[in-house]
């Protein structure tokens, strides 16, 4: 009896929500902890916010703990994948500000340029179908693929492309382990987020993509949360002018898409 009472008094202290001053934010791999941390949090904290900094491994795992009201935000997707994400899990998630974001890029360590791929080569990209239509679409832009117009973006892949002239082996791979696929493939399509976690530089891609608006990546929080006092303070943060003045000073985020808040400096 004493350890059902215990149970449930346990369970309920848990259902409880967190302080209203508690912050919760979810992150993948990459740079945009770093850089909520160096200039975000520091004004969130001047408002009397406690970050909680939460890590997560798989891309949906993000999504689903915004929606299961486990942390208030997430920031490492952008507005295409979120949608799909949406569409398929049956989550109610919208974005509500944009970040700087590293552009996804073709790496090598086997080529030092796009002219000495050889016909034939393989080239892993993103396994999930919304980041392998980015790949897909670095790959057309080199002229090595064509892809069908038309294309549902959050469905394509190889099989929607209309030539392959130089023959390439496309070779799909969880987006995570892109950089290790380098050590046997000719080229991997890798993430920004991902290069930079693993060591690569944005200097170092043998082409990046140009990366148009739905894919710079967002400040995602659930339907329901989007008016509340920590979105507007998030957006209010991301959008000041000291956010852009720390991030701007910062060569080691130089190439990043900048959002269209940040104005001239873009």
């Amino acid at each position: 009896m004493k350890t059902t009472l215990a149970a449930a008094l346990l369970a309920a202290c848990l259902a409880l929500p967190a302080s209203a001053a508690d912050l919760r934010v979810g992150f993948m791999p990459g740079p945009y902890r770093d850089a909520f941390a160096q200039g975000i949090a520091p004004q969130l904290e001047k408002q009397g916010y406690r970050i909680q900094y939460v890590e997560f491994s798989q891309g949906v795992q993000p999504n689903d703990a915004v929606e299961r009201g486990q942390i208030d935000a997430n920031v490492f997707q952008h507005t295409v994948y979120l949608e799909a994400s949406n569409q398929r899990q049956k989550f109610d998630l919208v974005p509500i500000v944009h970040v700087p974001t590293p552009p996804m890029g073709l790496y090598s360590k086997r080529h030092k340029r796009l002219a000495d791929v050889p016909d034939g080569a393989t080239v892993t990209i993103p396994q999930d179908p919304v980041n392998a239509a980015r790949a897909l679409r670095i790959l057309e832009a080199a002229g090595w693929v064509t892809i069908k117009p038309g294309v549902d973006p959050v469905s394509v892949s190889e099989r929607d492309l209309s030539a392959n002239p130089k023959k390439l082996r496309i070779v799909t791979v969880d987006a995570a382990q892109a950089p290790r696929s380098l050590d046997d493939a000719d080229l991997a399509a890798v993430q920004g987020n991902f290069a930079i976690a693993s060591g690569l530089k944005l200097t170092e891609a043998l082409k990046l993509e140009d990366m148009t608006l739905p894919y710079v990546n967002v400040v995602a929080v659930k339907r329901s949360q989007r008016d509340t006092k920590f979105a507007q303070d998030l957006v209010a943060a991301y959008k000041s002018a000291e956010f852009q003045k720390v991030f701007l000073a910062n060569p080691a985020w130089k190439g990043y898409r900048l959002p269209d808040h940040f104005g001239a400096a873009r």
